[in-house]
């Protein structure tokens, strides 16, 4: 089984939070009605407020897939949509959303929670329900998609194998339980090339890939025996254990990789 470059934008859920009961509901923010005085209005008539600082300067493009908590209310504080109250945060593309939404996240960094009160011509323009303003609280948990800093090369505190593959656990996994060489395993991934490109990523497909190690690249079989369920773990794999340039993606590649489930 070949690694395919096809980018499918769906709607997807992550995996589980931590929290195990989530709330039934989540109670309206007191400036729901209105946005306050220390809010910022982009040109568009966006209003937002940054409650809690991320880190970095990255912030998602539109065509990143981001993963997210979120609260949405309407301005009478009713609430209509939650991913807390689901217990899962949710993973989708930033140009799969409404426009104020989509602007909104595109100002954010990691870790950063956000408020936003979006019109009704940036949300769904009185269409559907809900209408008139909406009032999201946000939460940028990761952006999947985005290529990391480290894409280039190695860094010093990764791991080398004798074969020249370079490693480092980003997510510890649970158990002691190893792929063998014959494997079959349940993966989410996302793969770069040294400048950053993404070329594959089952995260924006929104659907995990099964397959046996046997069937992949030279880096990936060795890799994934490495690892354990519920470990994410990133990968440096010299083009000799890659596509052996043959066929693109040419040179090194860098995935990320999240083991999911070991079969039989």
């Amino acid at each position: 089984m070949r690694i395919l470059p096809v980018l499918v934008f769906v709607i997807a859920t992550a995996a589980a939070s931590a929290q195990t009961t989530p709330p039934a509901t989540v109670a309206a923010p007191p400036d729901v009605a209105a946005a306050p005085a220390n809010a910022t209005k982009t040109a568009s008539g966006l209003a937002t407020r940054v409650i809690t600082p991320g880190k970095g300067i990255v912030h998602p493009a539109k065509d990143d897939v981001v993963t997210i908590h979120y609260t949405g209310w309407k301005s009478d504080g009713s609430m209509f949509d939650s991913s807390v109250t689901r217990g899962k945060p949710s993973s989708f593309p930033v140009n799969r959303v409404i426009a104020g939404f989509s602007e909104g996240l595109q100002l954010m960094a990691p870790g950063e929670k956000r408020r936003l009160w979006i019109p009704e011509a940036l949300a769904y323009k009185g269409a559907r329900e809900p209408k008139g303003m909406l009032v999201f609280d946000i939460e940028l948990i990761d952006i999947p998609t985005h290529a990391p800093s480290d894409v280039k090369e190695a860094p010093a505190d990764a791991k080398k194998t004798a074969s020249g593959l370079a490693y480092k656990v980003l997510t510890p996994g649970i158990g002691g339980r190893h792929p063998r060489s014959t494997t079959e395993v349940t993966v989410h991934y996302t793969g770069w090339t040294t400048d950053g490109k993404m070329f594959d990523s089952s995260v924006v497909r929104g659907q995990p890939t099964t397959f046996a190690l046997d069937g992949v690249i030279p880096g990936w079989g060795e890799g994934l025996q490495l690892m354990i369920e519920g470990e994410k773990t990133r990968f440096w794999i010299p083009e000799k254990l890659a596509y052996m340039g043959k066929s693109a993606p040419y040179g090194l590649l860098v995935f990320d990789v999240e083991l999911i489930k070991i079969g039989q």
